[in-house]
């Protein structure tokens, strides 16, 4: 090969070193900002009225611990700060790993594409559950209970 074809073939390489180390940067920049907030989503201490409402058990791994969490409208599960039930510790849950939605008193949870899968009564879910009163969730080593 001649020099000419070389030094292209070496700007070339340098060339996608450099488009590979952006993409780098770029990833660990998205997950350092986190999730953003998401507006109509609330997961309080205490329900807000007396309107009947779906209670959370969530039971976390390691510095979590135990929480009841009153689940009014919609509210996603995650590690991402922007999560209204936020897992931090769990590394098995993904950024944005699930979603309930509260329909005509209903609760359903829905899988957001998530890496490890989410689990309802230990059965994967592979498209939006409806949970009754007991059923266990398993997102990642967290386990949440609903109730009512």
């Amino acid at each position: 090969m001649s020099e000419q074809v070389l030094t292209i073939l070496k700007f070339c390489l340098l060339a996608l070193l450099y488009l590979f180390l952006a993409r780098v940067v770029w990833v660990v920049a998205r997950e350092l900002r986190g999730t953003p907030a998401v507006a109509n989503m609330v997961a309080n201490p205490e329900p807000r009225s007396r309107k009947r409402t779906w209670r959370l058990v969530v039971t976390a791994p390691e510095s979590d611990g135990r929480r009841e969490l009153w689940v009014d409208g919609e509210a996603t599960v995650g590690r991402g700060g922007g999560c209204t039930i936020s897992v931090p510790s769990d590394t098995f849950v993904s950024q944005v790993h699930a979603r309930l939605t509260e329909r005509n008193g209903a609760l359903w949870i829905e899988d957001l594409g998530s890496t490890n899968g989410t689990f309802v009564n230990g059965k994967q879910l592979t498209e939006a559950v409806k949970l009754r009163t007991g059923d266990r969730v398993q997102i990642g080593n967290t386990l949440i209970e609903a109730d009512r």
